[in-house]
């Protein structure tokens, strides 16, 4: 990439390297902000194969699958490469065109991927077969030798993963729990929940700790905001019947002094 970008003036190819860096640091976490620095990346130099790639990537990830596979046929064009082909098959199945994925697994191209490329077109094809309701024709197109090492490669966990997930979908559960836990011996790093479907075949029940935590934090608020609520209804109640007690000294009071009055007033008579 950065052999590319030296064909750029200076300035320019900072720019462009920075949008390129802001891509591949968001693509996972927000992909439509990353798709938005790869369009700003796609203005500033569009005849640079590593932006059109980025561009198609970004696209890809939001789910804009027209037009990454634009730039991915643009990203070939220009390299003559063969590695974005696994992907643009992809991208053929997100058009919702399984048979030209599946044209494209057979073209001489994946030939000349290399071992984790051919993985991938293999899932890329297996996909499609679901697509199209070819469920056991997809639990072939995974099985191979790559499925049946014990040698954890990067792309371990996905492959069998996926066979796993084909062997469920096809009725055989005691073969995809064997699958997805050998998915979770290869998966160090946590990229499929293999784990969690694992425990789900053999009838466990996750409890959010976070969600009780918060239950209880309210419950025991609720309980400490009562006993202020009762005093303050308990004083509110008190300071009635003390207005009470002295409105009736007061009226008291004041019926003593008219009573008082009235007999000064007959005394003044008599």
């Amino acid at each position: 990439m950065r052999q590319e970008l030296m064909s750029l003036p200076k300035t320019l190819a900072e720019d462009v390297a920075r949008n390129l860096v802001m891509v591949a640091q968001l693509i996972d976490e927000d992909p439509e902000q990353a798709y938005a620095y790869s369009r700003i990346a796609l203005r500033l130099a569009s005849r640079v194969a590593a932006v059109r790639e980025a561009a198609g990537f970004a696209a890809y990830a939001t789910q804009k699958y027209a037009e990454a596979l634009a730039e991915f046929r643009a990203a070939r064009r220009m390299t003559g490469g063969v590695e974005l082909w696994p992907v643009m098959a992809d991208c053929e199945r997100g058009l919702g065109r399984p048979e030209r994925a599946m044209a494209m697994a057979g073209e001489p191209e994946v030939q000349k991927l290399d071992k984790a490329g051919q993985v991938e077109m293999r899932l890329v094809a297996a996909g499609a077969r679901r697509d199209m309701g070819q469920i056991d024709a997809a639990i072939v197109t995974l099985q191979g030798p790559e499925l049946a090492s014990h040698a954890v490669q990067p792309w371990t966990a996905r492959l069998r993963y996926a066979y796993a997930d084909a062997l469920l979908s096809a009725g055989r559960e005691d073969e995809a729990r064997e699958w997805f836990g050998k998915t979770v011996e290869a998966d160090k790093d946590g990229m499929t929940d293999a784990s969690d479907r694992l425990a789900q075949l053999d009838g466990v029940e996750f409890v959010d700790a976070m969600a009780e935590d918060d239950t209880e934090t309210k419950d025991e608020a609720g309980a400490g905001s009562e006993a202020p609520a009762a005093v303050e209804v308990g004083t509110a109640e008190q300071l009635a019947d003390v207005a009470d007690e002295d409105t009736v000294e007061s009226d008291d009071k004041a019926d003593e002094k008219t009573a008082q009055d009235e007999k000064a007033e007959q005394g003044k008579k008599d």
